[in-house]
């Protein structure tokens, strides 16, 4: 049987909390079990929930990035992906850098949703890459920190670690990395797993970030 993807929506505006349940309901793996107005709601209903994914507005009252740290505490196997309009760049970099796994325009088309969202409950980051390269380029490199720690971080990985990082800060999903270095699947998955428990990052996004912060550039 296909494990379905319990799934969290969190807007204070009710058309669009609507509008996103009807598109989702037409995926028979996914199910949508609970909808919420604000931040606190939502940490409470993935708690009570079990949410595999979370689908927050970044400006909703209580604040979709307020309310991240409280999921990743509460509820720490839900994979949370925020809901913004085009531009507003800089809350999705704060988003990205507290754990949240990708982000999705609020007029994302209904099939891209479904994908989105099934990508997202596996934990693989849902920023199409032109708009992980806008992000980096526009507002992380800017604001990150002395890129030293960074570096130090890095340097923990072996050679081919590194390549697969530099492929996942390009955007690749895991079937497409393992394509380019000629390697399973499972195998990139592995990889990916090793590499962030060695430099200590929640998620892919987060690594993505910390290779950009280093000075490791994407592709092969």
């Amino acid at each position: 049987m296909t494990r379905v993807i319990r799934t969290l929506i969190a807007d204070d505006e009710t058309l669009m909390r609507a509008g996103i349940h009807l598109i989702l309901d037409n995926a028979d793996d996914i199910e949508v079990v609970a909808e919420v107005p604000d931040g606190p709601s939502a940490v409470q209903a993935c708690r009570e929930h079990e949410i595999d994914v979370a689908l927050l507005d970044v400006h909703m009252p209580g604040g979709g990035l307020a309310a991240i740290p409280g999921i990743a505490r509460e509820s720490p196997k839900t994979n949370i992906a925020m809901l913004t309009a085009f531009g507003d760049d800089h809350n999705v970099a704060q988003a990205l850098r507290a754990g949240a796994v990708g982000f999705l325009l609020k007029d994302t088309g209904p099939t891209e949703l479904i994908r989105a969202v099934r990508v997202a409950a596996t934990g693989e980051s849902i920023l199409a890459p032109q708009i992980t390269r806008r992000l980096i380029e526009r507002h992380l490199l800017s604001d990150s920190a002395d890129a030293e720690p960074a570096k130090r971080r890095i340097e923990r990985l072996t050679d081919t670690e590194r390549d697969v990082l530099r492929l996942v800060t390009a955007g690749l999903s895991n079937a497409e990395i393992a394509q380019q270095l000629h390697m399973g699947t499972g195998t990139a998955k592995a990889h990916i797993s090793r590499i962030l428990t060695k430099v200590g990052c929640t998620n892919r996004v987060q690594a993505a970030i910390l290779a950009h912060d280093a000075g490791l550039s994407a592709g092969p």
